[in-house]
């Protein structure tokens, strides 16, 4: 990683050479035909020769070693290689009907197969006892036995029709991400078709690089990992694989952070005496070692004339947003202004309420009796009215206010700023780069950037996704917080827990506390088609938030229905009111303002209150279909209790059943209230490909081999050496294969995702 005073090598002037188009970007359906070529795209995503060898076999079957068969999972897909035990024909409707039966076994188990009608035929004159074969289907069950019905196989054999094993270097089978109507080895014979077609391949990696690490040469290493000899070529092919990915995406990374690091910038150094030191002086409690920390990287930021960019990730709790207020009283008081951008407008709201009863009159700039010093804190969302939204604005213009706290609002046309110098983009991932980047153009010149999560990332992943960010981590709690119990209610298996859950929030409120119980969706009818429908998941709160998978066809629990429900049965008595993203927003504050002063004592909400939300005297929180939230939801929104001196209560409500995979994952939520454990258990449960933003981009994944997890050290050497080669040659013009590797990486939607800056 660059450090802030070191200066990198100044770039040429001259135009560097334009790379050579890579040779395999070759559509496939010139080289398999169309019809092959459009199952390959439509369903793996594969639409280039290069695509296809980079298209990489899951695991390897060793050949002469039957596959076990008594461990078959039931309803998935399975490709197995086993020998013809026993193979016949049934007939029945008078002889008009044919059903083959063949048993496979690879000597520890068996499994029946059976084909009917027409599709008896080939398989009758193919499999017969003794033939070794791979098969592939779904694993069913009828009449207490395990079967295939109608699978594909292919032939182990020296027959024209059998798959050529030869081809394969005769010891390792590859089996294949496969799909519908693209068997594994099917995909093996469209392999074997553009194989030779490797040593086109463009090499990312410099000479000096590969050789001086030891790698083989790329096309060797595409031979390998689909062709192996032996378990060390794959080991050999895949390391070197995963350096390829690894590294291309951390020079793309160095290259933006070199590009930031050079745009000027107004350092921004807090005025001895100022509003910080006053502000400081007011605190009733000491910051946190963390809070010291941290706050001195970004004051160390602040003070260079290059533009900070620094990634603020903690726990739940940990004091972020009293860490970013300092940040931007340092910035007033130095004379420039400070915008916090918050997702929804119940944390803008509650933001802003925080931030003014913290700093009491020294948010009271240009009102009579303010201290000296002071400044103004305005909120600009987009449902304000027209006046008050005219006296933001004018207050933004002039300069009266330092601080300005809104949601998208803040880079519409008409906000402009007197001297903008700090951007603080709260909860990140819920906006765009082209959002970010409208809010930052409004400086006189590119202001600083401080982006907080309350979602621990791994240091592999932040190395990653947020590699263009210094990172800083808040794991310390503040003290006076307490700890939060955590249990899995399954209220399908054992209803009486259900009841009982209830009557903890009744103890709660009996003894003067507040509770909150939180659904997947809203329940009028507007969101009904939307939200009422079931599914597997894949579906957005009315807050743009993801959801979990779903167990069941069921509507989701709404908080319209879940609020009336209570309030008439299990809760009758207690001051119960909602609170969801459809409500006007004058509503919602007044509603998080009662709830606040502990005029209501439950609040029934949808995931607005998943982050930001601060009132200490709630210690109750019950989930609704829990199941149906994401492991790090889960995390945000029980960090919402506990939150004073009281301990907390988290019940994760659900219906799914005990073995499935939705309790494993809520009882790893309620096993930790460790964030970053969580987050390692919420990574490992989606595909690799998630991380560099598939699901933001919509395109394919760069990441084939490397497990962010698990390859830590590959990362981190990869991206020591993309900083040194970056320092060197930032245009790359000594590294043309690098460059093209980098173009291809950067497609538009990713470069996009990648921009955090």
């Amino acid at each position: 990683m660059p450090e802030r005073d070191e200066t990198p090598s100044e770039p040429r002037t001259r135009a560097p050479k334009e790379p050579r188009p890579e040779p395999l970007s070759e559509p496939l359906a010139r080289t398999l035909g169309p019809a092959t070529a459009k199952v390959l795209g439509e369903q793996l995503g594969l639409l280039t020769v290069g695509d296809l060898l980079h298209h990489y076999p899951r695991r390897y079957e060793e050949r002469g070693r039957l596959t076990r068969l008594t461990d078959l999972p039931l309803d998935e897909d399975v490709t197995v290689v086993a020998q013809v035990a026993d193979a016949r024909v049934h007939t029945f409707n008078g002889g008009r009907g044919r059903r083959l039966e063949v048993t496979i076994t690879d000597g520890s188990g068996q499994l029946q197969l059976v084909f009917f009608g027409r599709g008896v035929h080939k398989p009758h004159q193919d499999l017969l006892p003794g033939t070794r074969a791979m098969f592939a289907g779904k694993v069913s069950v009828f009449n207490r036995r395990l079967q295939l019905a109608h699978p594909s196989y292919a032939k182990l054999g020296g027959d024209d029709d059998a798959l050529d094993v030869a081809s394969w270097a005769g010891a390792l089978i590859p089996i294949y991400p496969a799909c519908k109507g693209m068997e594994s080895w099917k995909i093996a014979k469209a392999v074997d078709a553009v194989l030779p077609r490797r040593t086109e391949v463009t090499d990312p990696l410099p000479p000096e690089l590969r050789e001086g690490r030891g790698f083989v040469p790329l096309p060797d290493a595409l031979f390998q990992v689909h062709r192996p000899r032996t378990r060390a070529d794959v080991e050999e092919a895949r390391q070197r694989l995963k350096w390829d990915e690894a590294f291309v995406l951390q020079v793309a990374l160095a290259r933006r952070r070199l590009a930031e690091a050079q745009l000027p910038a107004v350092a921004r150094r807090p005025a001895p005496g100022g509003i910080l030191d006053a502000f400081d002086a007011r605190l009733p409690f000491t910051l946190t070692e963390g809070q010291h920390k941290v706050t001195a990287e970004i004051f160390g930021d602040l003070a260079t004339e290059h533009p900070m960019h620094r990634l603020l990730q903690g726990e739940v709790g940990s004091g972020k947003t009293l860490v970013a207020l300092r940040a931007m009283l340092a910035v007033v008081g130095s004379g420039g202004q400070a915008a916090l951008l918050a997702p929804t407008e119940v944390l803008a709201q509650q933001h802003h309420r925080s931030v003014v009863e913290m700093m009491g009159d020294l948010a009271d700039g240009g009102r009579l009796g303010a201290p000296d010093g002071a400044t103004r804190v305005v909120l600009l969302t987009g449902s304000m009215g027209a006046a008050a939204r005219r006296a933001a604005l004018l207050d933004l213009v002039t300069g009266e206010a330092g601080i300005v706290i809104g949601t998208h609002a803040l880079i519409e046309d008409k906000v402009q700023f007197h001297d903008l110098g700090l951007v603080v983009v709260d909860e990140q991932h819920r906006f765009g780069v082209e959002q970010r980047d409208a809010l930052r153009s409004k400086g006189k010149q590119p202001p600083h950037l401080l982006v907080m999560t309350a979602t621990p990332i791994p240091r592999t992943v932040a190395m990653t996704v947020f590699g263009d960010l210094e990172t800083s981590v808040l794991d310390q709690l503040p003290a006076g917080r307490s700890p939060i119990a955590s249990h899995v209610v399954p209220a399908r298996d054992k209803p009486h827990f259900l009841a009982r859950a209830w009557e903890r929030v009744r103890e709660e409120v009996a003894k003067g506390h507040q509770a909150y119980v939180v659904c997947p969706r809203i329940g009028d009818e507007e969101d009904a088609p939307g939200g009422a429908k079931g599914g597997k998941g894949g579906k957005k709160d009315e807050e743009g938030a993801p959801e979990g998978p779903e167990p069941d066809k069921r509507p989701p629990l709404a908080v319209l229905e879940v609020a009336a429900e209570l309030s008439r049965g299990a809760l009758a008595g207690l001051r119960v009111e909602v609170l969801h993203g459809r409500m006007p927003p004058d509503d919602k504050d007044a509603v998080m303002r009662r709830f606040s002063a502990g005029e209501v004592d439950v609040l029934v909400a949808t995931t607005v209150i998943e982050v930001g939300v601060n009132v200490p005297n709630a210690t109750a929180m019950v989930i609704m279909d829990a199941d149906r939230f994401g492991v790090s939801q889960l995390h945000q929104l029980r960090g919402r209790v506990g939150r004073g001196s009281a301990p907390g209560l988290c019940l994760l409500v659900t219906e799914a059943a005990e073995a499935s995979p939705a309790r494993a994952r809520l009882g790893a939520v309620a096993a930790t209230l460790d964030g970053f454990e969580l987050s390692r258990i919420d990574l490992e449960q989606r595909r690799e490909g998630d991380v560099l933003g598939q699901a933001q981009s919509g395109a394919r994944s760069s990441l084939r081999v490397l497990a962010v997890i698990e390859d830590e050290e590959v990362i981190a050497a990869a991206r020591e050496e993309a900083v040194r080669i970056v320092r060197a040659d930032p245009e790359l013009e000594r590294a043309p294969g690098l460059r093209l590797a980098l173009d291809a990486l950067l497609d538009k939607e990713r470069e996009q995702y990648l921009d955090k800056g």
